[in-house]
């Protein structure tokens, strides 16, 4: 018989070897070894204790000498019922875009029916506007995807237009910069502008691009496409300007790209 003793119900049959080794059923704590733990922790309690009370018996150990003598007083104004979360980020408030990333939305000519209304969209709806979807959510969240705002509207049932505003989690914009310039960079490959684009007047980094050859599909009419991309103050813009009826009007994409930028 072996030395140890066996919890009632347990089955005698030798487990199975397996990679791991046996498995064996988790030995019971016995009562000796809550007494050895009991006294253990009451010895460092005790320890403790003393400890507190040798320190309390001594004097106070003054504080070194301070390596500036003279420290200017601080000259911020104590809080009162003005201030609020704004007030105390001040130095770094940026009014645009800090602020509702939906009021910078450029807003719908008088004459075009809306399709959206400014509103957020989370992470798994901004992605689902890239192809592959799957791989603009990992980029996304590599890149610190803050928030996202969308607004969409047409015109006579022929122009659609959609604008998208992204901001990342990233103060000094940089992530926005180096995710418009990759996105620019695919454009000019066929099967997208095929083209380089022409600068967004005002912009020292944005383009239109109106694309060189229409989206075709037996039984549909031809579907032209154009796209505007820039960024300022750490948020990405980007334009979708479709239209099913001819060439895409190549002033009206640039219009529309300005007053967006104007906006940021």
């Amino acid at each position: 018989m072996s030395s140890t003793e066996e919890p009632p119900g347990a089955s005698t049959t030798e487990e199975p070897l397996g990679a791991a080794g046996p498995v064996r059923p988790r030995r019971p704590r016995g009562r000796t070894a809550l007494i050895v733990a009991g006294a253990a922790a009451l010895g460092v309690l005790a320890g403790t204790v003393t400890g507190y009370a040798v320190q309390y018996q001594r004097p106070p150990t003054p504080l070194g000498p301070l390596a500036q003598q003279d420290l200017a007083e601080s000259k911020t104004a104590p809080a009162d019922k003005n201030t609020t979360a704004r007030t105390v980020s001040a130095n770094r408030w940026d009014e645009k875009s800090d602020g509702d990333l939906r009021r910078l939305l450029v807003a719908k000519p008088d004459a075009a029916k809306s399709e959206e209304q400014p509103a957020w969209q989370d992470l798994l709806l901004a992605s689902a506007d890239y192809e592959p979807p799957d791989e603009a959510f990992r980029q996304f969240l590599r890149d610190g995807f803050r928030r996202s705002a969308t607004t969409s509207w047409s015109l006579d049932g022929k122009v659609y237009v959609t604008v998208m505003l992204t901001q990342f989690r990233d103060d000094t914009a940089v992530v926005s910069r180096d995710y418009a310039r990759h996105q620019q960079e695919y454009m000019p490959e066929e099967g997208y502008a095929g083209n380089y684009g022409k600068p967004i007047p005002g912009s020292d980094n944005g383009h239109t691009y109106v694309f060189d050859k229409p989206h075709t599909k037996a039984g549909y009419e031809p579907l032209y496409e154009g796209r505007a991309m820039a960024w300022r103050n750490g948020v990405f813009m980007v334009i979708q300007y479709e239209n099913n009826s001819g060439p895409v009007s190549e002033p009206a994409l640039q219009t529309l790209a300005k007053q967006q930028l104007e906006r940021l």
